[in-house]
């Protein structure tokens, strides 16, 4: 039998850029993980090119380092809550985690979250305030609303009695006492570790059991199973058992297992408990499955998942610009993509519905379908977009809706509009406080309330406010919530729009094209400065006389045209409008493009309205 290594698995959790990453980079370098002569990037541990271009974690990553005769696992979770389902799972394989909190932001809505589930299940944190290096922080603060947030959340004596370091990860520094000490290392959080947290008991000589808590796709060697052993040994080329969801049993064989080894994962014969590793060879393996001893069947509790709060329609493509860029423009392509995504994303849920080109998808929030989108964009692939609709419950016979807890930090001067405006979208203030220059404000808002506020706030803040949400709970309806207040600049033509048109229509609105784009009829191409949709020609030209005019044309001047990101077009869009992805543009349109099709619509949704009064 191999020899036993002493193992602890440890999570970094933490608010949106709050330096997880960055912390994880400092244990990596200071382990010797890399070569001296080896350049080293920042946020290695964000290997996807979404997550580097966002500055975001958006799928938890595994390392390890060695220090001593201790080997550590490191989980490195994602901060933002529509990607809480990846915390949710990847918690459960650790001996504590490491709370990672702003030194002058504090603790903020996703802190609480992640916070509460390593909680749940009996974890002990430890307390790391980061970025003493700003001007402003205020880290004797910070720690008492630590302690606030703990007691908030029901924490037992032992985990109140959690050690509390200071550093700046950026710099790979941590300390005790952050005016007292003056090593430049992270030396102080690897002790904490060992004294704080107790190596995994070595039961080897049990019958094993190791949980999936995570999937990965390989293109060579298929599904991957990844997870903690928690009892055994776990052996290459082997038959086990596997305990799933509805408590049903069945054979499967593992083909090779992985373990983590600084960044790499290696190939190894087998696997002692207390363990992080992947598997490879079972075809049909899932969150939450537990392998055991063949006819000893000893399932682990099953792992729950957040349900999703947001829907949107995934159709094909039927815009007349179709299939000009894309490579993958079929139903079928979608529905195969869609598919491939549900091996690795739990948090995601896919419904067929009554047409064969449409599939209903539904997530934890705005960013999590749009990373999906965008992943799609860049393979390849075309879609249109409904506008998200939020997923009602039934709780008590009372339809309900998903509310979230908005916290905001904004200038003083812009506050007064802020809570003006989240209250036309039935928010309710729950808290109001002054720090310096800054308010800081706490409301409860609808999640359908906050769909396409983003870029209003941005507006009413001159981009100076920061505004972070999180799900807390379901709760009655909260009755119609005002939408877009402008109509669109429609296209009543195809072709090129010209400058000339432009020029003309610009008055009428603000433009989402310059000029030589191809447009198409029923296609949008601005926002109106009326509260009515507005038909517009953009591709009419000057009509060209023998007369010469002097300086006529370079009078022409186009106002720059608000370009649409994807994030920005889902937003802005109504229930009768869709989001056009390619791999090149991003298109904004009508449901139905043609002004007599929009117009039969409208009247036969009148005339169901009148039928279910009079019913």
């Amino acid at each position: 039998m191999m020899d036993y290594q002493k193992v602890i698995n440890i999570a970094v959790i933490a608010h949106v850029d709050a330096g997880k990453s960055t912390l994880v980079n400092a244990f990596l370098k200071q382990s010797h993980v890399f070569k001296d002569n080896e350049k080293v990037v920042d946020c290695i541990m964000d290997s996807n090119a979404l997550e580097r271009e966002r500055g975001i974690t958006i799928y938890s990553k595994n390392c390890s380092v060695q220090y001593k005769d201790y080997k550590i696992n490191i989980v490195d979770t994602p901060g933002h809550a529509d990607f809480s389902s990846e915390v949710e799972r990847i918690i459960r394989t650790v001996d504590t985690v490491i709370l990672l909190v702003d030194s002058a932001e504090g603790p903020m809505p996703q802190t609480r979250f992640v916070l509460q589930k390593s909680l749940e299940i009996g974890l002990r944190p430890i307390l790391l305030i980061n970025k003493m290096d700003k001007p402003d922080q205020r880290a004797d603060q910070v720690v008492d609303e630590v302690y606030d947030l703990f007691l908030d959340l029901n924490a037992t004596d032992d985990q109140l009695d959690f050690p509390i370091l200071y550093g700046v990860a950026r710099e790979g520094i941590v300390r005790y006492d952050w005016n007292k000490d003056t090593n430049n290392d992270i030396v102080p959080l690897f002790e904490t570790i060992l004294a704080h947290t107790q190596a995994y008991p070595d039961l080897r000589d049990e019958p094993v059991q190791m949980q999936v808590c995570a999937l990965a796709y390989d293109d060579y060697i298929g599904r991957l199973g990844i997870g903690r052993i928690y009892k055994g040994t776990l052996k290459a080329a082997t038959d086990y058992e596997v305990c799933n969801a509805e408590g049903k049993t069945g054979k499967g064989r593992t083909n090779q297992i992985f373990v983590y080894k600084g960044l790499s994962r290696i190939d190894v014969p087998e696997i002692q408990c207390g363990e992080i590793c992947m598997i490879s060879g079972i075809p049909d393996i899932s969150i939450g499955d537990t392998l055991c001893p063949v006819g000893q069947p000893d399932p682990l509790p099953m792992i729950k998942v957040e349900e999703p709060t947001l829907s949107m329609n995934f159709m094909v493509n039927d815009s007349p610009f179709a299939g000009q860029s894309g490579k993958y423009v079929t139903s079928r392509n979608i529905r195969e993509r869609l598919q491939k995504e549900l091996e690795v994303n739990v948090g995601l849920r896919v419904e067929e519905t009554d047409s064969t080109d449409t599939f209903k998808v539904s997530g934890r929030g705005e960013l999590h379908l749009t990373i999906l989108l965008e992943q799609m964009r860049r393979e390849g692939y075309e879609v249109a977009v409904s506008k998200p609709q939020v997923i009602l419950r039934k709780i008590d016979g009372v339809t309900c809706e998903p509310v979230e807890e908005v916290v905001i930090d904004v200038p003083d001067n812009y506050s007064g509009a802020v809570i003006s405006s989240l209250n036309l979208r039935k928010g309710l203030l729950t808290d109001m406080e002054n720090e310096g220059s800054y308010t800081k404000i706490t409301y409860m808002v609808p999640t359908r309330g906050l769909i396409g506020y983003r870029s209003q706030f941005i507006n009413l803040t001159h981009g100076e406010g920061t505004i972070v949400q999180r799900l807390a709970d379901y709760e009655p309806w909260k009755g119609d919530i005002p939408q877009r207040e402008n109509g669109a600049l429609i296209s009543t033509e195809t072709g090129t729009a010209m400058t000339y048109a432009l020029w003309n229509i610009q008055e009428r609105g603000q433009l989402f094209i310059g000029p030589q784009t191809p447009v198409y009829e029923g296609m949008i191409i601005g926002v109106s400065a009326k509260n009515m949709d507005m038909g517009v020609n953009p591709i009419k030209n000057k009509h060209m006389t023998s007369i010469r005019s002097t300086g006529a044309d370079e009078a022409m001047k186009l106002v720059p045209p608000r370009i649409l990101t994807l994030e920005s077009a889902i937003e802005f869009i109504n229930d009768d409008e869709l989001v056009e992805i390619t791999p090149t543009d991003i298109r904004v349109r009508k449901r139905y493009l043609t002004e007599i099709d929009r117009r039969r619509h409208a009247r036969a949704l009148g005339k169901l309205a009148k039928e279910e009064e009079e019913a």
